[in-house]
């Protein structure tokens, strides 16, 4: 069988990653793809085996599986191994810890604190017509609710906003200066929650404690804010690539303004269609293994396609259309699966549907004003902007 080739710097990848991850997904279940720095990667493209490989323990992430930038302070590194780049007994027992903070029940009652943030930011956009929702609403949304979830003061949201613009932005000088600001803010909040509790996740998971007494310690508190930081950044995306999506199909847009019961689904729907994480942190091989006709020898590095994966018509029928009333036999892969399911997905898919929902009720003539440019990304799919009328 021949291996296609995927690279990721390509104009034609870059810019529709779904046709071009789609096109050497029909050509095999596993592609390469020349990384500098690492060499060349295998890209499991199949929905089926996609699924099997983030559930395979012969599979494992290590430190060569997240890319440290150059120039982060050192003090910073110890809170940077997140509980996504453990693995065994390390990895299950953080997991154990923070689990029951980041259920669907515990989502659903932050519902209401969430709708207020929303509302807020819709009241304060400027009168600019036409005005751009990313950088008005979806890009300070996220660590508004961050803040909110583990209790950060008012006067210190702007802080956190300036940090979440920096993580969200991607690689780059402002990502690496935000992250000694993170840490030190989370170093407050922990310090602060220890000396007054309050109504927030911090409280809260400084008091969990499992049968044997285990508890967080202040580090890994500190290191899980973090992680909140940055994969907190997730709806951002999802909510610009979403609306795109929906304004651009009107018909979707009418049957979800008919009957906003559909919004769940919608999301979900979204997250699988337009979701933008394209690539999973890559694992490396604990022993010679074989997907379809493709031998991966041990100790090589390998990816999965969620953008390849999520419109797969093996697991989707007519995978490249949008339906909000698609309920799918198997599940998308927009929150990964396996053990390292995304802990906060229930938080992210409440945002979106609050988002979404406050967008579409408040402004019932939006559309689009300009048509929105990508911004070139081997590993995320995400606008540059997203100017409306309204």
């Amino acid at each position: 069988m021949t291996v296609p080739e995927i690279d990721p710097a390509r104009p034609e990848v870059l810019f529709d990653p779904v046709t071009a991850y789609g096109a050497a997904r029909e050509e095999s279940p596993v592609a390469r793809m020349p990384v500098p720095g690492m060499g060349n990667l295998w890209v499991v493209t199949r929905h089926e085996d996609a699924r099997a490989v983030l559930a395979d323990p012969r599979f494992e992430l290590n430190a060569n599986s997240f890319m440290r930038p150059p120039g982060i302070p050192e003090h910073c590194l110890e809170h940077l191994r997140t509980m996504s780049e453990m693995d065994g007994p390390e990895h299950l027992r953080l997991r154990r810890l923070a689990s029951p903070a980041f259920t669907a029940r515990r989502a659903a009652g932050f519902r209401p604190r969430i709708e207020a943030i929303v509302d807020a930011l819709l009241d304060a956009l400027p009168d600019d017509d036409p005005v751009d929702l990313l950088a008005h609403f979806a890009r300070p949304l996220p660590m508004d609710v961050i803040g909110e979830l583990v209790g950060i003061p008012a006067e210190d949201r702007p802080k956190w906003r300036e940090i979440g613009a920096a993580v969200v932005g991607g690689y780059g000088p402002e990502f690496i200066a935000a992250i000694p600001a993170t840490i030190a803010e989370a170093r407050n909040a922990v310090r602060r929650r220890r000396e007054e509790p309050g109504d927030d996740l911090i409280s809260q998971l400084l008091h969990v404690q499992d049968e044997d007494g285990d508890r967080f310690t202040d580090t890994e508190l500190v290191t899980l804010v973090w992680q909140l930081v940055l994969a907190g950044q997730t709806p951002t995306n999802l909510i610009v690539n979403g609306l795109e999506a929906l304004l651009a199909h009107p018909d979707q847009l009418a049957a979800l303004r008919a009957d906003p019961a559909l919004m769940p689904r919608a999301v979900e729907e979204l997250t699988r269609w337009v979701g933008p994480q394209l690539l999973t942190a890559p694992r490396y091989t604990k022993e010679e293994v074989t997907i379809g006709d493709v031998v991966i020898g041990k100790g090589e590095p390998v990816t999965t396609a969620i953008v390849a994966a999520n419109h797969d018509p093996r697991a989707f029928p007519e995978p490249d259309r949008l339906d909000i009333t698609r309920t799918p036999a198997v599940g998308h892969l927009g929150y990964s699966h396996g053990a390292h399911f995304c802990l906060g997905a229930a938080f992210a898919r409440v945002e979106t549907e609050v988002a979404l929902s406050a967008v579409l009720r408040r402004f019932p003539d939006l559309a689009l004003a300009e048509e929105p440019r990508p911004t070139p990304d081997g590993g995320t799919w995400r606008l540059a902007s997203l100017r409306v009328r309204r």
